[in-house]
């Protein structure tokens, strides 16, 4: 039986420049994650919502250093910055999430 890791789970909610971009967005990030095999993150659910914000991006890390390799990428990803107006971050406060 393999080793269960622990993750923290973060959600990136996304307000679009452009509404009607929300499935390309969507597209860009629902598959992202680590190359790196130092790294184990990846983002797990991308959704469009209604309310103030128009994405909400669901993730699991190990190391909150890794939150910030996905947050970055949202922002300053060439395609996705022409999409994308504003992001907000949540975080779980400790490591609770199963995979």
């Amino acid at each position: 039986m393999g080793v269960t890791s622990i993750y923290y789970r973060g959600y990136i909610l996304i307000r679009l420049k452009i509404i009607g971009t929300q499935w390309k967005v969507t597209e860009k990030l629902k598959s992202l994650k680590s190359s790196n095999q130092q790294e184990d993150w990846e983002v797990t659910y991308v959704t469009p919502i209604y309310g103030g914000w128009d994405l909400m991006v669901e993730c699991k890390f190990l190391k909150l250093e890794d939150l910030e390799k996905i947050v970055t990428f949202c922002r300053s990803d060439n395609e996705l910055n022409q999409w994308i107006e504003a992001t907000t971050t949540l975080i779980s406060t400790r490591k609770d999430y199963h995979s």
